[in-house]
């Protein structure tokens, strides 16, 4: 029946029967529209199963219902009214999640809702289908792409269906792995171009009354591209962008990156639980053997930053020193990283690590969470040149544009490593403001852009307006000479007078 009324693309996707599908698309085909079609005869047929959509947008998901809704009218598929609930944001328990259901006298249905990956963990019974609607767009495809697949397992199905959102997108990636042979998915791929071929603007012509001729439909072409100039390329005949999907795209990154120290400590379980006074002596062994040696990379002529950004067990903490250089390009001399170690601990070789730098600037330390001990604990010790840093999207939205900046003008070096340039790529636009999603962002599930959330704190710290309080101690002994003073300071290095304390 769908024959009828759908074009040859959208037969194409409605026919192929593949457990995984993929679609790079122009905007406004009427894929979703087939798609819609398609669900309500999955949904409607005794032998059928429930189908699930999930896209990054409300008014999206609102609007493939009421597509469902005009096809079950259309098929006569004994569906009911669409029915709305809510369920509690796990993400944000002072949010709900809005659901949308059609119910079908088959006994299945089909139900839209956010694009959270654990609204599918309890998903996947014989059957049932799965429809990711633009999924470039949603906040975590990497992470939803990992849930949706445990559907296949039972004989059901995933359709992921999207323009482009640049290069390097977690999208984009998936269709070259497909291409490149290291999935077995079925990909499809239809430019404007394609949709006309089949048949797209006599149908808008259908549809709006108006007369179709080789002419209006040239000019309705090239209409269509000016208007979405200068993307046209990737909106219409599915070219992604240059760097539009990671906000700091791998060669921005890799031509800043430099030789530099990369070092770590993993609390093993016999550590984390240990004595205290027994951990603390390990740590110290640790920092004697691993972390002083790096203080020889501190450049005692500049003005040091740093930043932190904090984890307890989940995800890495990780501690940038950020040297600010003669015509103020920013250097961080080495990163170091904890994964698994308790606070006392990540408070030592935080202090350890912090006192040698030189002429330190000021600091900024994740204070989220359990961040908030060693944030305060650092305060209390340096006083008020620490900023205690609660992520919220203004935060976001003030100091990730100035961090990209410096890339872009070549005015920071950060270590050359793999994890460091992955963080950094894992930075997205999340609701137009860039920021690390949620959910792990490396193969291991121990990351969430750890060195990339220190190294940008640091750079904040870096730009903070500090004073600086020069001051000169007064001797507590009268035989102690001043190494201020040129005439006292050989006296000193040679021994022959203390120097007071300050």
């Amino acid at each position: 029946m769908t024959a009828a009324v759908l074009l040859s693309y959208q037969q194409r996707w409605v026919k192929d029967h593949a457990p995984v599908k993929i679609i790079e698309k122009s905007r406004r085909i009427g894929l979703s529209y087939a798609e819609a079609a398609d669900a309500v005869l999955h949904a409607s047929a005794e032998a059928g199963a429930n189908v699930y959509y999930i896209s990054y947008d409300k008014e999206m998901t609102a609007g493939f219902i009421n597509d469902c809704a005009t096809w079950a009218r259309a098929f006569d598929a004994g569906a009911g009214e669409i029915g709305e609930s809510v369920m509690p944001d796990p993400r944000n328990p002072d949010r709900d999640i809005l659901i949308y259901r059609i119910n079908f006298a088959s006994g299945h249905s089909i139900q839209t809702f956010s694009s959270n990956p654990r609204n599918l963990r309890s998903k996947g019974r014989p059957g049932e289908r799965l429809i990711i609607d633009e999924a470039a767009f949603v906040d975590d495809i990497e992470e939803l792409l990992k849930a949706a697949m445990a559907m296949t397992m039972w004989g059901g199905s995933v359709h992921i269906i999207s323009t482009h959102n640049g290069e390097e997108n977690p999208f984009n990636m998936l269709i070259n792995d497909v291409r490149a042979g290291r999935y077995d998915y079925s990909l499809h791929r239809v430019t404007l171009d394609d949709a006309l071929r089949d048949g797209l603007y006599r149908r808008i012509c259908e549809v709006t009354k108006r007369e179709w001729s080789p002419e209006a439909e040239a000019e309705w072409r090239e209409a269509l591209i000016r208007r979405y100039r200068p993307n046209e390329d990737e909106e219409l005949f599915c070219v992604p962008r240059y760097g539009g999907g990671a906000y700091l795209p791998r060669a921005l990154v890799e031509a800043c990156m430099r030789e530099a120290p990369v070092v770590r400590f993993e609390g093993s379980r016999s550590f984390n639980m240990a004595p205290e006074p027994v951990r603390r002596a390990e740590m110290d062994d640790w920092i004697g053997d691993v972390l002083r040696p790096l203080f020889a990379l501190f450049d005692a002529r500049r003005r040091h930053a740093f930043g932190m950004d904090f984890a307890r067990s989940g995800d890495m903490s990780c501690i940038a020193p950020m040297e600010i250089g003669e015509t103020l390009g920013r250097r961080a001399p080495c990163l170091v990283e904890m994964h698994n170690v308790p606070h006392k601990q990540q408070e030592q070789v935080l202090f350890a690590l912090v006192d040698a730098l030189p002429r330190l600037h000021a600091g900024a330390i994740d204070a989220g969470g359990n961040g908030s001990y060693i944030a305060e604990s650092a305060a209390d010790r340096y006083g008020s040149i620490i900023e205690q840093v609660k992520f919220t999207e203004t935060w976001y939205r003030e100091n990730m544009p100035k961090y990209k900046a410096a890339f872009e003008d070549r005015l920071i070096e950060i270590p050359r490593h793999d994890d460091v340039l992955e963080d950094h790529r894992a930075i997205r636009l999340v609701r137009g403001v860039p920021r690390v999603p949620e959910g792990k962002t490396d193969k291991k599930g121990q990351r969430h852009g750890d060195s990339a959330i220190a190294l940008a704190l640091a750079y904040a710290a870096s730009q903070q307006d500090v004073m600086p309080i020069e001051y000169r101690g007064i001797p507590r002994d009268p035989d102690a000479r001043d190494p201020l003073r040129p005439d006292h300071a050989d006296d000193v290095r040679a021994g022959r007078f203390r120097a007071g304390a300050w």
